[in-house]
């Protein structure tokens, strides 16, 4: 098809690396070649306390993109496009790890900004929005291992409600608040506390940069959103198709997260919603999802009166907004 690319993506983050092969249509449709691909990796190991990669980080994540490359083989594509985020950013010796894969993959990975990866988050979740279950303006939040993304985009009168107005990176994330605070099993409350006080500030510079008491509908995407949506819906196992547009209860989802934070990990790892590779951080991203439900939504009431109940989990973040970026820019490119 002339009117078509089909695109490869890979996200590679601090806790997982995920590939996506979709052919991208120029009438707007996007169409999956190849079931989406995720791996945990936990290439972040440790970075946030000696700023590189351990070598058995970068070996699992090799072996990843290995797996990643034989799927490649037998789905030829127009394009790859390979994304590093938070993790990638911080460590001394990325370069390495850039090497690395470049020789599995033959494409070198392309380490993002924080505001760009929230660009790319904000294009994917605003995409199948259905505006009788949010209302803009969207401020989307894709929490990650080891950032945590905050976009707002327009009110859908005066600009687009899937344009970005604002967006800004917080170094805080699963991986990263496990790491730094909750190292007891369970995690003490001084430990807790602790992560509370560190969020909080990032979330308070965040405020400075994102208006997010404006927005009237909260999205949240990323793995530890899912998870927490899917043990609040009451799954048993992960479901996709259950949790993609679920709307929640801010009150269900405080109750759910404060509950698995203070599990033991063997405690969570009778679940089978949440994926063996989160069972020791996801209690961390809970943390980090149920502050920012609570200062967004205490936001919007006292700067406009707004309340927000609820939120939508979404199945469509960063990955999503690899491929879909990409595949319009090489349609673009073919006049």
């Amino acid at each position: 098809m002339s009117d078509s690319v089909v695109v490869a993506g890979i996200d590679c983050g601090t806790n997982s690396i995920r590939l996506k092969v979709s052919r991208v249509c120029s009438d707007g449709r996007i169409v999956d070649v190849v079931p989406r691909m995720l791996r945990v990796v936990r290439l972040g190991q440790d970075v946030d306390h000696t700023h590189r990669f351990a070598a058995e980080a970068l070996d699992r994540t090799y072996e990843a993109a290995r797996e990643f490359a034989v799927v490649l083989r037998e789905h030829p594509v127009d394009g790859l496009r390979f994304v590093a985020t938070s993790a990638t950013r911080d460590a001394a010796n990325r370069e390495e790890f850039e090497d690395g894969i470049e020789s599995i993959l033959g494409v070198r990975p392309e380490v993002i900004s924080g505001t760009e990866e929230a660009d790319l988050s904000f294009l994917a979740a605003t995409g199948i929005v259905d505006r009788s279950s949010v209302e803009p303006p969207y401020l989307v939040v894709d929490l990650g291992g080891g950032s945590t993304e905050m976009v707002i985009g327009g009110d859908g009168l005066s600009t687009p409600s899937t344009s970005v107005r604002e967006a800004f990176s917080m170094n805080i994330g699963s991986v990263r608040m496990t790491e730094r605070h909750l190292r007891s099993d369970p995690p003490t409350q001084d430990e807790i506390d602790a992560a509370v006080e560190d969020i909080d500030a990032h979330i308070d510079e965040a405020f400075e940069h994102v208006h997010a008491g404006d927005a009237h509908g909260i999205i949240g995407v990323s793995g530890t959103v899912t998870t927490m949506a899917a043990l609040a819906l009451g799954l048993k196992e992960y479901d996709h198709a259950a949790v993609d547009g679920a709307q929640l209860p801010l009150s269900t989802a405080f109750a759910v997260n404060d509950r698995f934070l203070r599990m033991t990990r063997a405690q969570r790892s009778t679940y089978r919603a949440i994926h063996p590779g989160r069972v020791d951080v996801v209690g961390g991203g809970a943390l980090v999802w149920s502050r920012v439900l609570d200062r967004v939504s205490r936001a919007a009431r006292d700067d406009h009166g707004v309340v927000i109940d609820s939120f939508m989990a979404s199945e469509h973040g960063l990955l999503d907004g690899i491929v879909v970026d990409y595949g319009r820019r090489l349609l673009e490119a073919r006049g």
